[in-house]
């Protein structure tokens, strides 16, 4: 019998390495993990093998997400066969919690997404032998226990500004995995907004499972809706952009809406999932709006904001989907015009409602409808795209392309922009002539040179 790879000696890593999947507020999670690991004094390492110390930060909305975690271990055991300590964090780690370390011996630490604040400590138990499992949800917000935010920030950085969810839709595991709904306070996100515009970003995107469902009270005790928290952060100097994801239809108020007209640094671009068009499958996924109600909110959004750009979520193949429900899901489509979308097939999460419901989808339906669906999406993205060639905006520079002298950043609509220019750096705000466009990016040149 084969003997189990061999875990590297327990000595405190001094290198870390942090690999996360899924969502933006992952990737937020990740950035605070490894801030909080470089407090610590450990150095980052650009490979897993070449790490002491490998985060896996976890999604767990997708099927097969558990398969994927024990593959990705399995990968970490370099050619002498030792291993780097393994921490498996985020929502795979919520759901399974111990039974990760039962399945795979090489994991020395579980450790949830309300919980990765405790990370440091759970080192020190690994290290000593001791249990390094840890899911709790404790009550006191773990943003209190985090580093302040790093030296230096991407142009663009991440803000999460409310986590959890209450509104339990059939198919989600969230409300299992990161907990009920909660704002962080109004003070705490200002102060981390200002750390990161003073570390160099220039564009912030706040981040919640249903982020326009914050709350709060202001400086002096005011209660304020989220839109008071937008106004708030256009007042900072030197922010030229905010955003938010994801946002719920339910809690899309007239406040907020009435900031995308009003607040010039709030970016004319909405998401806004919907997940399908038809009344009945909406029930059936507990979404608490309908078809109508949902176009309603898009026709006051476009009211406010004529030139936004709207983005979506939309699953295919829920329980009990008929043809003609699809099909109602492609009319709203057409009548809504995404810039962009995302679309997927139904994967049954273990423990929500639409497990167990009858009339499953065979897999070949739902490839089927997903490619009818995905090529109308695309359609509509790449007409957006082409209605931007000779338009001219400003872009902001992220980072650098493949070809020598490319330079990547975003348009207001979040689409991608390639330029070639010698006196351009990343960070800054540059004002280009859209030229020609893809499905998937657009092709600019910088404005004055163009004059010249």
């Amino acid at each position: 019998m084969s003997q189990p790879p061999a875990k590297a000696p327990r000595t405190a890593p001094q290198t870390f390495h942090v690999k996360s999947f899924g969502c933006q507020m992952n990737v937020y999670d990740g950035e605070r993990m490894a801030e909080m690991l470089s407090a610590r004094g450990l150095t980052p390492a650009a490979e897993g093998l070449d790490a002491d110390l490998v985060v896996l930060n976890t999604c767990h909305i997708r099927e097969r997400a558990v398969d994927k975690v024990y593959s990705d271990i399995g990968r970490l055991r370099r050619e002498d066969g030792t291993r780097p300590m393994i921490a498996v964090a985020g929502c795979v780690a919520q759901a399974e919690g111990a039974e990760i370390s039962r399945r795979a011996s090489s994991v020395d630490i579980v450790v949830g997404p309300q919980a990765y604040h405790r990370l440091p400590g759970l080192i020190d138990d690994a290290l000593a032998g001791r249990d390094a499992v840890d899911t709790d949800m404790p009550v006191h917000s773990k943003f209190d226990a985090l580093p302040g935010r790093a030296r230096r920030a991407s142009p663009s950085a991440f803000l999460t500004v409310q986590e959890g969810c209450d509104k339990f839709c059939t198919y989600c595991v969230v409300p299992y995995t990161r907990g009920a709904e909660v704002s962080r306070p109004w003070a705490a996100i200002l102060d981390e907004a200002r750390a990161l515009v003073d570390a160099g970003a220039r564009e912030i995107t706040l981040l919640g499972q249903n982020v326009n469902a914050w709350t709060g009270e202001d400086e002096a005790g005011r209660p304020q809706g989220f839109d008071g928290l937008i106004r708030a952060l256009d007042r900072l100097p030197d922010l030229a952009r905010i955003r938010y994801t994801t946002s719920h239809p339910n809690d899309m108020t007239q406040g907020l809406i009435d900031a995308h007209a009003e607040v010039a640094s709030l970016m004319p671009f909405l998401h806004l999932p919907v997940q399908s068009g038809s009344d009945r499958v909406l029930k059936a996924m507990n979404r608490s709006h309908s078809r109508e109600s949902y176009l309603r909110i898009v026709e006051r959004v476009r009211a406010a904001r004529p030139d936004i750009a709207l983005s979506g979520d939309f699953i295919v193949g829920f329980p009990g989907e008929t043809e003609a429900e699809f099909e109602e899901t492609l009319a709203l489509v057409r009548a809504t015009r995404y810039a962009q979308a995302y679309s997927f097939k139904y994967s049954a999460r273990p423990g929500t409602p639409a497990a167990d419901m009858p009339g499953q989808i065979a897999p070949e339906v739902m490839d089927e409808r997903l490619q009818r669906l995905q090529a109308a999406i695309n359609a509509d993205q790449h007409a957006f795209n082409e209605a931007t060639v000779g338009k001219r905006m400003q872009i902001l520079l992220e980072r650098r392309g493949r070809h020598p002298g490319q330079l990547i950043g975003k348009s207001p609509w979040l689409q991608s922009v390639h330029i070639e220019t010698p006196d351009a750096r990343i960070g800054d705000m540059v004002e280009v002539d859209i030229v020609s466009a893809g499905p998937n990016s657009l092709a600019g040149v910088v404005a004055a040179a163009r004059a010249a």
